[in-house]
């Protein structure tokens, strides 16, 4: 048990600096990147000590390369941007933070407040200047509700949410073109709920971020000098010394757009990036996505009818179920295996209830 123990944190350590390594080769900010590249040796000198202390336990455990998952993270920043990088890490550290805290509670040692200064550095860069913390955070902010995480759930729901109606419609008929009919109305539905919901989501946010920044632009004209102490306390908030503080202030508030820029990230949390995201963009996206997974149940039957059509569907919607929990665990860092195989549990409980309510109402209505 203590070796697969020290096996897991070892494995932790490796892809995080993997991982960190992996940004800084994507960050064209040469400052940026080289933030990232120092907090990657920092995780592989954590990962050589975890081997040296498993040696003198006189354990033979060996480095590990980066992991599967690791290395899809990285293939997906390489190839997409990196913000789902950062927010896995954010994550993980946050995990570190709290299972350090845990051990220390049990082991009746004082928390000290540094258990969670790995988080507070990816939140706070207080050597860059203001404008590049603001660019760092606003990336993690970003990070919240990532593009994979959107997508899986968004299939999600399209696969269940049919899969459901399909088997419902499929109980309480023979299974034909009633079910197919069924099933394509709930496709549209559904898809076509999910992207106004998005629609409305993103351009309320919108509207709100606006009238937040219009209102700190007032504020910034009629009282600089306010908004100029209030920066100061921010960044004394985040740990850097008054002096570095005061001076960083002074030179946001030498340019106005400057000051603006970096009280919205800095006071507001707005990410300008989000105001600049497309309304549009996001309910297509959200459409496609259910439609993706919805898709699966009713595909079948635009060829076969009756149980055959049942079968198969039911057989592809528990791939679809699998891939999808699987496909979490990008996210998680759990086992796949486990993950796919409730996902699959939890939707083809769904469909068993509805197919049988189906059931019983087609024989209450034939009856």
């Amino acid at each position: 048990m203590k070796v697969k123990k020290i096996k897991d944190s070892l494995q932790v350590e490796v892809d995080t600096a993997y991982l960190y390594e992996t940004i800084a080769g994507l960050e064209k900010d040469e400052e940026i990147s080289s933030f990232y590249a120092e907090m990657s040796r920092i995780e592989r000198t954590h990962a050589k000590k975890l081997i040296e202390k498993a040696h003198q336990m006189n354990l033979e455990i060996a480095f590990p390369q980066p992991s599967k998952r690791a290395k899809i993270l990285g293939w997906i920043g390489k190839n997409f941007g990196y913000n789902l990088i950062l927010g896995v890490l954010v994550d993980t550290e946050k995990s570190i933070s709290a299972s350090v805290v845990k051990k220390k509670a049990a082991d009746g040692k004082r928390v000290d407040g540094n258990e969670d200064r790995h988080v507070n550095i990816l939140k706070s860069i207080g050597k860059l200047s203001g404008d590049k913390i603001g660019k760092i955070e606003g990336r993690h902010r970003s990070v919240g509700g990532n593009a994979l995480r959107a997508a899986v759930l968004g299939a999600n729901d399209g696969l269940v949410s049919n899969m459901s109606l399909v088997m419902g419609v499929a109980g309480a008929t023979s299974g034909g073109s009633e079910v197919l009919i069924a099933g394509v109305a709930g496709l549209l539905a559904g898809a076509i709920s999910m992207s106004l919901g998005e629609w409305i989501s993103v351009k309320s946010s919108q509207e709100l971020y606006e009238r937040q920044m219009k209102i700190e632009m007032d504020e910034i004209e009629n009282s600089p000098d306010e908004e100029k102490q209030e920066l100061i306390l921010l960044y004394k908030a985040k740990g850097i010394p008054e002096n570095d503080a005061v001076s960083m202030a002074e030179n946001a508030f030498k340019n106005t757009g400057n000051a603006y820029e970096i009280l919205i990230k800095e006071e507001l949390g707005i990410n300008p990036d989000e105001i600049k995201s497309s309304a549009w963009e996001a309910a297509i996206a959200s459409f496609i996505l259910f439609v993706i997974g919805a898709i699966i149940p009713v595909a079948p039957f635009f060829f076969i009818s009756g149980v055959h059509a049942v079968i198969i569907s039911l057989i592809a919607s528990t791939i679809g179920l699998f891939i999808i929990g699987a496909s979490i665990t990008l996210i998680t860092g759990k086992n796949f295996f486990k993950s796919g195989i409730r996902q699959v549990i939890f939707g083809l409980l769904a469909a068993a209830v509805t197919f049988g309510i189906g059931k019983l109402i087609g024989t209450s209505i034939s009856g």
